[in-house]
């Protein structure tokens, strides 16, 4: 249950749904719409890369440990997440920002060393 409440926060939201692309479980174009043109294309610059898979390619399949916000005004969520992958932790970082729609759209990606902007 707890799960399900924090799946419908839209940093989790997000984070699990960049986490399923980085990671090659799931296809860029399944984030159209849910991310800024900006944002897209740096999606599919990195997608092909799969930065978030396992290491050795067998390990288990990563997951979103606590994900975490800054809200600098209204409209804007600064989001953070801990990725785990076996041994290996990885941070994402990602801007959403409200449309006039009301709806949450990804802005921007990060993933520091690993890459993004």
């Amino acid at each position: 249950m707890l799960h399900r409440q924090r799946e419908r926060l839209p940093r989790y939201w997000f984070a699990h749904r960049l986490l399923l692309t980085l990671s090659g479980q799931r296809p860029v174009h399944t984030l159209l719409g849910h991310a800024l043109p900006a944002a897209y294309d740096q999606l599919v610059a990195l997608a092909p890369q799969a930065p978030l898979r396992p290491v050795d390619g067998r390990g288990s399949a990563p997951v979103v440990r606590r994900c975490g916000e800054y809200q600098p005004r209204h409209g804007v969520i600064e989001a953070f997440a801990r990725i785990a992958s076996g041994e290996r932790l990885s941070a994402l970082a990602f801007r959403l920002e409200l449309g006039a729609d009301a709806r949450w759209r990804c802005a921007a990606v990060d993933l520091g060393a690993l890459g993004g902007g």
